[in-house]
């Protein structure tokens, strides 16, 4: 993966979780105290981050800077996900659990 390949794959990320959030990028840059365009160009891929702000972006969006950079999530994401699905029903449970097989289905094929 090229450079620019790996910065667009970054700012997909961040674009992504940003709205999980329901985080404006006005908010994030605010909260990261940072330029709006600063935000604008790195969920467009046109710029790198500087690790100072890739440790204050993590810390605002409440996910690794592995994932940010890489697209893996920390043990630490994934048990908080688990536990998420452990105060579910049993049956939204076995939702979840079908959900999942079907991705993974879908993914090795």
């Amino acid at each position: 993966m090229g450079e620019t390949e790996f910065l667009q794959a970054m700012g997909r990320r961040v674009s992504a979780r940003r709205r999980e959030l329901h985080l404006t990028q006005e908010q994030v840059a605010e909260q990261m105290d940072v330029s709006l365009q600063m935000i604008s160009n790195l969920e467009l891929g046109k710029k790198a981050i500087r690790p100072a702000n890739l440790l204050k972006l993590s810390r605002v969006l409440r996910i690794s800077a592995d994932y940010l950079l890489g697209g893996q999530r920390s043990d630490t994401e994934l048990s908080e996900i688990g536990q998420k699905v452990a105060r579910l029903s049993p049956e939204h449970q076995r939702i979840i659990g079908e959900l999942i097989d079907s991705l993974i289905v879908e993914r090795e094929s």
